[in-house]
């Protein structure tokens, strides 16, 4: 796995939004053993965008899932946005958006619907949700698909849409794994 980000428009003195030090994550079956990551080390300063490349089974999205505390490492640690991934978890997620590789909307709600309820589970309330719902409906071009069932989209609406999602709570620090999964056939 390779690791590129933007360095233009960093500051001399910025302090880290995500360090990581020898992060291990393995992944046993009664068979085999994976060792997806083996000692990924990442310091990213504040400000700056962060690119994961690597071919698939790199590691990537083990380490998204780590950093967005969806998977615990088997050894390493790591800070994001100055909480610890393991022990202030909650505390972390009160401050990150996540948009995974497959969009995570509820195809039998509507697109409004799914805004709002993601809204709701970042504790905002009824009527903030609503509001902050139709303002992300604008910004992703959705706004005449809003009413809609979410299981009439293309792919590419669904997934402008689970990337909405991600921004609902207007959080600090944004993950995206696979951003632009949905959209390379369908710019609907």
């Amino acid at each position: 796995m390779e690791v590129a980000h933007d360095t233009a428009s960093r500051a001399a003195h910025r302090l880290n939004v995500i360090t990581a030090e020898g992060l291990v994550k393995v992944y046993k079956s009664r068979k085999s053993e994976v060792r997806a990551l083996d000692g990924v080390d990442l310091a990213v300063e504040e400000g700056s965008v962060l690119g994961l490349l690597g071919p698939n089974g790199a590691g990537k999205t083990t380490t998204v899932r780590i950093l967005a505390t969806l998977l615990k490492p088997d050894a390493g640690r790591a800070t994001v946005a100055g909480f610890d991934v393991v022990t202030q978890a909650q505390e972390l997620r009160s401050v990150i958006g996540l948009s995974g590789q497959y969009a995570a909307v509820d195809e039998n709600l509507t697109g409004r619907e799914n805004l709002w309820m993601f809204g709701r589970l970042y504790q905002l309330a009824s009527i903030e949700s609503g509001k902050r719902a139709d303002e992300l409906l604008e910004q992703f071009d959705l706004v005449e698909a809003g009413s809609r069932v979410v299981k009439t989209y293309s792919g590419g609406m669904r997934r402008r849409l689970d990337l909405a999602s991600a921004l609902i709570g207007r959080p600090r620090l944004l993950f995206l794994d696979e951003p632009t999964t949905g959209r390379h056939a369908d710019s609907g």
